[in-house]
């Protein structure tokens, strides 16, 4: 599901909401999902799961085309863990 789709069905069980202000609250959302994460916090959906951040540490590479070795730096990666009535509701 896109961004789109979500503000179209959204907007389908709303009506009273136009689709400009629905797309203003999904953006805000995200928005603030997107700073927390930066900011190094968790962010937690009960039922649905948990954004957090994740610290990978430096390592060594190889180019796959040249075989030439690279040092990559320590990176901070995106992560979600599943809660646990997504994963009953995946796992019917």
């Amino acid at each position: 599901m896109t961004k789109s789709e979500l503000i179209e069905k959204i907007a389908a069980k709303n009506p009273n909401l136009t689709v400009k202000d629905i797309e203003k609250i999904v953006n805000v959302i995200l928005a603030n999902i997107i700073k927390a994460m930066a900011a190094g916090e968790r962010v937690e959906f009960r039922g649905f799961g948990a954004f957090s951040v994740h610290r990978r540490d430096a390592r060594t590479a190889k180019n796959p085309r040249t075989g030439a070795s690279l040092e990559i730096g320590d990176r901070n990666i995106p992560h979600f863990k599943a809660g646990k009535h997504l994963y009953e509701m995946l796992n019917k």
